[in-house]
C-alpha cells in the first residue's frame, strides 16, 4: 500500500512540507481508542505500516475543542519514537472535508464522523428505517461536509421492487444532488455500483442505524468478515451485534471505508446557509412571499403557506425546515453562551494569576528587606 493509495495528494504534500523539515513522517489515523490511535504511517511514500501513536500535549492543548483533535481518517504528522519509545503525534493537518454532527445529548460540541472524507453513503432501508424527515438532516449535514452524498436503499429482497423503488424516487426529490441506490447485501444487488465510488485514493463514510446492514455491506465489499454480524432482533429491529468504533478500512481493490457505530440521534451541526441550500425549494417559495421578515405563519401573503393548501409543497417538509431552523440557532445561541462563560472563566484566570504573581513578588521583597 502506498500514500497515494490512503489518499495522500498535493494538498497534503504542501501542509506538510514544514514538518518533514524536522524528520516526522505522514500518517493517517485508522482507529481511535480511549488511549491512543492506530495508524498508517510510511517512512517511505510506497511502504506503508500499521502502528499506534499517542497524541502529544502541545496538540491536545491547543486544540479549542474536542473537533480539533485528531479523528479517524485525519493526517497527522508523527515523530516516530525509537525502541520501548511511543511514536507521538505531533501535529494535525488541514482538513479537506469533515462530515460531523452535534454530540448527542445536551452538550454543545462537534463531533466528527469522519475526516477526509470524499463520499457519505448512508444505509438505510423502504421498511422501517424509512424516515424522509431524518434524511433531510442527513443531507443537511453532508452538504456542509463538502462530501459527495450517497444512499443505499438496503435489505432490498425484504420488500417489492415497486416499494423499494417508490422510497429511492422519494429521497432524490429530497437531494438531487444525491445518488440513491437499492440494494441488498444478502444478494449482492448494486454492489458493483457502490465499488465504482471506491477508487484509488477516495474515502467513504458508511452511515445509518443500527440493523440496516451497514457492517454487512462492509463484510461483502471486503470480501471476508472484517465486522461481526448478528441477526437482527425480531422486536427492536436492531443489529444485535453491529459496529462499535469507528474504523477505516482500507479495500483490497483501491478505496477506503470508515465504518461506523449507528446513530441514534441526527443533531444538527451546521449553519443557515447549508440548510437553505437542503431546503433550495422552500427558500425559491420564500422569495415569493409578500413580506421579507415572513415568520410562514398566520403572515399575510406567505407563498409558503399558500403552496401547502394547493399541495405543491409538502407539509411535513416545511414543518422539517422550520424546525431544523430553530434547531440551528439554539444551537448557534448555546455556542455564543458557552463561549462567553469560557471567555469570562479565563478572564477571571488571568487576574487571579496576575495577583498571585504580584502577591508571590511582593513577598520575595518583603523577605530581602525590600521596600517599594
Amino acid at each position: 500500500m502506498t500514500l497515494a493509495e490512503l489518499g495522500w495528494d498535493d494538498f497534503f504534500e504542501e501542509a506538510f512540507a514544514p514538518h518533514a523539515a524536522k524528520g516526522w513522517v505522514p500518517a493517517r489515523l485508522i482507529r481511535e481508542t480511549a488511549i491512543n490511535y492506530s495508524a498508517f504511517v510510511a517512512e517511505d511514500a510506497d511502504e506503508v505500516e500499521e502502528i499506534d501513536v499517542v497524541l502529544s500535549g502541545k496538540v491536545w492543548h491547543e486544540s479549542e475543542t474536542d473537533a480539533d483533535l485528531p479523528a479517524v481518517g485525519d493526517w497527522v504528522a508523527v515523530e516516530l519514537g525509537g525502541e520501548n519509545e511511543d511514536h507521538v503525534i505531533r501535529a494535525r493537518l488541514p482538513r479537506k472535508s469533515c462530515f460531523s454532527r452535534k454530540m448527542p445529548g445536551k452538550s454543545v460540541e462537534e463531533q466528527v464522523i469522519g475526516a477526509n472524507v470524499d463520499v457519505v453513503a448512508v444505509v438505510t432501508d423502504s421498511g422501517p428505517d424509512h424516515n424522509p424527515r431524518r434524511m433531510e438532516r442527513y443531507f443537511a449535514l453532508i452538504g456542509r461536509s463538502g462530501a459527495k452524498p450517497v444512499v443505499l436503499v438496503n435489505k432490498s429482497d425484504l420488500f417489492t421492487a415497486g416499494h423499494n423503488e417508490g422510497c429511492a424516487d422519494e429521497l432524490r426529490a429530497l437531494c438531487p444532488e444525491a445518488d440513491v441506490h437499492v440494494t441488498s447485501a444478502l444478494t449482492g444487488q448494486g454492489l458493483e455500483v457502490l465499488q465504482s465510488y471506491l477508487k484509488e485514493g477516495v474515502t467513504m463514510c458508511v452511515v445509518g442505524s443500527s440493523g440496516v446492514g451497514k457492517s454487512t455491506l462492509v463484510n461483502q465489499l471486503y470480501g471476508e468478515e472484517w465486522q461481526f454480524t448478528y441477526d437482527v432482533n425480531e422486536v427492536t429491529g436492531k443489529g444485535r451485534h453491529t459496529t462499535t468504533s469507528r474504523e477505516l478500512v482500507p479495500l483490497p481493490y483501491g478505496g477506503m471505508l470508515i465504518d461506523n457505530p449507528g446513530m441514534r440521534e441526527i443533531q444538527m451541526w451546521t449553519d443557515e446557509q447549508t440548510l437553505r441550500e437542503s431546503f433550495a425549494d422552500v427558500e425559491n417559495m420564500a422569495l415569493e412571499c409578500k413580506f421579507a421578515d415572513c415568520k410562514h405563519g398566520n403572515d399575510k401573503g406567505c407563498a409558503i403557506r399558500a403552496a401547502v393548501a394547493v399541495g405543491t409543497l409538502d407539509l411535513h417538509r416545511l414543518e422539517s425546515f422550520l424546525r431544523l431552523d430553530d434547531e440551528i440557532l439554539k444551537l448557534r445561541k448555546q455556542i455564543k453562551k458557552r463561549q462567553m462563560t469560557v471567555e469570562r472563566w479565563a478572564k477571571r484566570n488571568s487576574r487571579v494569576k496576575a495577583r498571585n504573581l504580584n502577591d508571590r513578588i511582593q513577598l520575595e521583597k518583603d523577605e530581602r528587606g525590600e521596600c517599594d
